[in-house]
C-alpha cells in the first residue's frame, strides 16, 4: 500500500453467487477496468452468524427467497479450493488479489495464503478479539467504519495500536453501511474528520449508486477507494443492486486517475506549462481606436484594448495618458513605447 496513486479496490464480495466461472469473470472485469485489487469475502457462515439470525433489510429486499441470513451466507462461502484458481486468474490479468476475512479461522487462512494486507469490514469494528487476532499477523490494515462514530473508531484503533500495529500501517475508510447509501447520508466530509481526529491515512468505501461520490472523495484526499461491482445488477443476491457494472467501474477508475492528476500540482497559483503559449493570444495590448497625428497627446478616448497581448499591457494605460506621439499613427495600431516621446 506504499504507493503515491490512489489504491482502487474493486469489491467483488459475494457477487460471485457461488459460481467459480462468475468469480473469474469478475476478476477479469476488475482488471479490465484498471483497478489495483479485486477483493472477495472469506467466511464460514457457522463462525459468522447465528442460524436463526434475520437478514438485514437490504438483504431481504435484494433476495427473493426466505432463507435466513445463515442460509444465504452459507451459499456464498468460497470453497478453499477456489483460492489458488482465483489468484492465478488475477495474476494472469495483472491485478492484485484480496479477500476480507470475517472470522479468525478465515484470517488465519488468508494470512497463510499470502494476501498483501488485511481489510476489516464495518461489522467487525467492535469485535475486539477479532481485531486483536488480525493485528497479530503484523500486516498493513484497512478498516471500514460504517455504522460507527468517533468513539468506536477510537476504540478500534487503540486495540490495533496496543497490539503493536503502528498507526502508519493503518488506513481508515469512511463508510456508510446501507446498500445503496442515500446521498444525504454520505457525509463525505466525515472522512477528513477522521483524518484530523486520528492523524491516519484515510479513504472511502462507497455504497452509493453511481461513481461521482468516490471520485469526489479522491478530490478530498482519499488514498484508498473501495467500490462494489457486479457483472449484472439483475443477478440474484444481496449486493448486486448497489454495485457498479463493469462499464461504470471502468469510468470510475478513469475519473479517479484524472482527479489524481488534477490535484497533483504544486498547490501554488501559477501559470502552467500548457497555458503559457496562450497568453499572447488570449490577453490584450493597448491599441489606437482612431488615426492620430504626430504631436497628439494621448487621451483615454484614443485607446482600445485588443488582442494579441504582446504589446503594452492595458494595466499600464495610465502611464500613456498625456504622452506625445512622435509620428502619424493609424487606427488599430498596436502601441509600443517607441511611439511616444
Amino acid at each position: 500500500m506504499t504507493q503515491n496513486k490512489v489504491l482502487i479496490i474493486a469489491e467483488a464480495g459475494v457477487n460471485h453467487n457461488g459460481d467459480l466461472d462468475l468469480a473469474k469473470k469478475l476478476i477479469i472485469a476488475a482488471a479490465d477496468a484498471g483497478a489495483d485489487y479485486v477483493k472477495f469475502q472469506t467466511f464460514k457462515a457457522k463462525n459468522l452468524v447465528q442460524q436463526n439470525a434475520k437478514k438485514a433489510d437490504y438483504q431481504i429486499e435484494n433476495t427473493a427467497n426466505n432463507d435466513s441470513q445463515y442460509k444465504m451466507l452459507e451459499k456464498l462461502e468460497i470453497p478453499l479450493e477456489w483460492y489458488p484458481i482465483l489468484r492465478s486468474t488475477a495474476e494472469e490479468h495483472k491485478i492484485g488479489f484480496l479477500s476480507t476475512g470475517f472470522d479468525e479461522e478465515s484470517i488465519d487462512f488468508l494470512d497463510e495464503f499470502g494476501c498483501d494486507f488485511f481489510k476489516i469490514p464495518s461489522g467487525e469494528i467492535t469485535n475486539k478479539p477479532y481485531l486483536q487476532h488480525i493485528a497479530s499477523k503484523k500486516k498493513p490494515i484497512i478498516i471500514s467504519t460504517g455504522m460507527s462514530g468517533i468513539k468506536e473508531i477510537n476504540d478500534a484503533l487503540n486495540t490495533l495500536i496496543e497490539s503493536d500495529i503502528p498507526k502508519e500501517k493503518i488506513t481508515v475508510l469512511h463508510c456508510n453501511t446501507q446498500y445503496p447509501t442515500p446521498m444525504e447520508d454520505v457525509n463525505l466530509h466525515a472522512m477528513n474528520d477522521i483524518k484530523t481526529t486520528f492523524d491516519v491515512k484515510i479513504g472511502y468505501s462507497d455504497h452509493t449508486l453511481g461513481i461521482e461520490v468516490p471520485i469526489a472523495a479522491v478530490a478530498l484526499g482519499a488514498e484508498v477507494i473501495e467500490k462494489h461491482f457486479t457483472l449484472d445488477r439483475n443477478l440474484p443476491g444481496p449486493d448486486h443492486r448497489a454495485s457498479l457494472t463493469p462499464e461504470e467501474l471502468k469510468a470510475m477508475v478513469a475519473g479517479i486517475r484524472n482527479i489524481e492528476l488534477a490535484i497533483s500540482g504544486s498547490g501554488k497559483k501559477e501559470i502552467s506549462p500548457s497555458e503559457k503559449n496562450n497568453v499572447q493570444a488570449a490577453r490584450k495590448s493597448i491599441h489606437l481606436k482612431n488615426d492620430i497625428k504626430e504631436g497628439h497627446l494621448i487621451e483615454k478616448s484614443d485607446l482600445i484594448m485588443l488582442r494579441p497581448g504582446d504589446g503594452i499591457s492595458p494595466m499600464e494605460f495610465e502611464q500613456i495618458l498625456g504622452k506625445e506621439v512622435n509620428s502619424d499613427l493609424s487606427a488599430f495600431h498596436k502601441l509600443n513605447w517607441n511611439d511616444l516621446k
